[in-house]
């Protein structure tokens, strides 16, 4: 197997042209370059500059590691963490890439890097379906921190049916599903939701639907490179409807795209499968792991630099327009400076208490995190509308790039000033504030973040569970007498 260094920007933008995925949008199949198409160029040219930063000198001994099998240098976003340097080591790798983004790229690379390498670091769960099956998952981690491979993935079923009672026809699949076994691999067929930046990656990773794991035809996961012979990616409408930098500051840099997954007859080669037909081994690699805690560490390192995105724009606001005088915009400002310290102290107590699990994996306190996770859901949307209140009627007093270089553009520079910026300073950073807050890609964002990881009820429960308060309540009784 061929062993590489972490890739550049070019390598990964060639790599995925090369795929030729089956790509679907607006009704039309994508043909020749994908980085080349409207409404994938924007962001492959974002997440190319990221792979770049692991060459930039400043930055290479944070953004890569020394592999342990080739010595060459490796993403970070793969570093199993066996100590709490390394968690930390992570935490600035990945909200080095955040700022790059603004945190708004919810699936840049170091998310499905850290979900692969949690699940890989506990592989031994898998041993009750056969040995293979761990070696697999191991096996496949190594290749996939060498080649420095990207990822989108998908576990949702199609929003077909969503009562409890509901069960599927085996002869109107719409979910899926493992409809054969051969001596090649899994046979799959259906649809899966929601494959962000699907098309756009080297790989799809593919597990279980919490909503279906009571049939084992539903339970497995496996990766398959994103070229497979009858897989295709049916994308929504593009966001990156214009590719202005001025008019369209995020939308037109960070857009990610999010897809239906279409398996037909997919065949699944034997050694890219993980879980096979077994609800138990599916429900335990990703709940008896520490993928929960790993994983989380980076949603919410990403989410802490968002949310200080979003605090500097407001300031902004502030500060162009002259209301820092007026005691309910501070109160708005110290709304979002409170929400991003929180999420700041929750981040660091999880590292704090952080230890290791039995595979020797320093895994951060799920505590914290689990509170971040649940709270930032409430928390964006605040932030947003705050955006709005501040912004007032400024937001949709936005004129284009274009008005600013035509024959009116004196007009603009004279009505459109503001206490402490030109106008077209001033336009800029309303036209900002506009896309995270009001957008169609700002409003896809709030959505996004309303459900990054999954429905807020069922976390809610999940914590409920989990958090022990057993000894608190032992303390009190004991003290009280109770």
């Amino acid at each position: 197997m061929k062993m590489v260094a972490a890739s550049n920007g070019k390598e990964y933008i060639d790599r995925i042209n090369r795929l030729k995925t089956k790509v679907w949008i607006n009704g039309t199949q994508v043909k020749g370059n994908i980085s080349e198409h409207p409404a994938f160029s924007g962001v492959m040219k974002s997440q190319a500059a990221l792979y770049e930063m692991q060459y930039d000198p400043k930055l290479k001994e944070l953004m890569t590691y020394k592999s342990e099998t080739t010595g060459e240098r490796i993403g970070t976003s793969f570093l199993r963490p066996t100590s709490i340097e390394d968690l930390e080591k992570r935490r600035k790798m990945i909200q080095t890439w955040a700022k790059a983004t603004a945190g708004m790229m919810g699936r840049s690379p170091d998310y499905k890097n850290t979900t692969l390498m949690a699940l890989a670091a506990a592989a031994d769960i898998l041993e009750e379906q056969g040995p293979q099956y761990p070696e697999n998952l191991r096996t496949f981690y190594r290749y996939a921190k060498e080649e420095d491979l990207s990822f989108t993935h998908t576990f949702i079923a199609p929003q077909v049916n969503r009562s409890s009672l509901h069960y599927e026809s085996d002869d109107d699949i719409v979910a899926a599903r493992i409809v054969d076994k051969t001596s090649e691999g899994l046979v799959i067929k259906g649809a899966r939701l929601l494959a962000t930046q699907g098309g756009i990656t080297d790989e799809i990773i593919v597990s279980s639907s919490g909503l279906k794991m009571f049939e084992e035809p539903f339970a497995y996961a496996f990766s398959i490179p994103s070229n497979t012979e009858g897989l295709k990616f049916i994308c929504r409408e593009s966001f990156a409807y214009d590719a202005s930098n001025f008019n369209h500051p995020l939308g037109s840099r960070f857009e990610e795209m999010d897809s239906v997954v279409v398996f037909d007859n997919v065949i699944v080669p034997w050694e890219r499968v993980f879980v096979v037909e077994n609800i138990e081994a599916a429900n335990n690699l990703y709940s008896k792991s520490s993928y929960k805690p790993l994983v989380q560490h980076q949603i919410v390192s990403r989410q802490v630099v968002k949310a200080e995105f979003v605090l500097a724009v407001a300031q902004l606001i502030v500060n162009t327009i002259a209301i820092g005088e007026y005691p309910h915009v501070k109160e708005k400002i110290c709304e979002i400076i409170i929400a991003v310290e929180n999420h700041k102290a929750l981040l660091m107590a999880s590292e704090m208490g952080a230890k290791l699990d039995k595979w020797g994996t320093m895994a951060p306190d799920v505590n914290p995190l689990s509170v971040a996770v649940l709270q930032f859901p409430k928390l964006y949307p605040r932030f947003t509308e705050i955006l709005q209140l501040l912004g007032a009627s400024g937001l949709v007093t936005i004129p284009t790039e274009a008005d600013l270089h035509s024959p009116i553009k004196g007009d603009l520079h004279q009505y459109l000033q503001a206490a402490n910026e030109n106008a077209e300073s001033r336009i800029k950073l309303f036209r900002l504030a506009w896309d995270i807050s009001m957008s169609a890609f700002g409003s896809r964002q709030t959505l996004y973040e309303r459900f990054f990881f999954g429905d807020p009820n069922r976390l809610t429960q999940a914590l409920y569970h989990e958090y022990n308060r057993h000894t608190l309540t032992e303390e009190v009784k004991k003290q009280f007498g109770i």
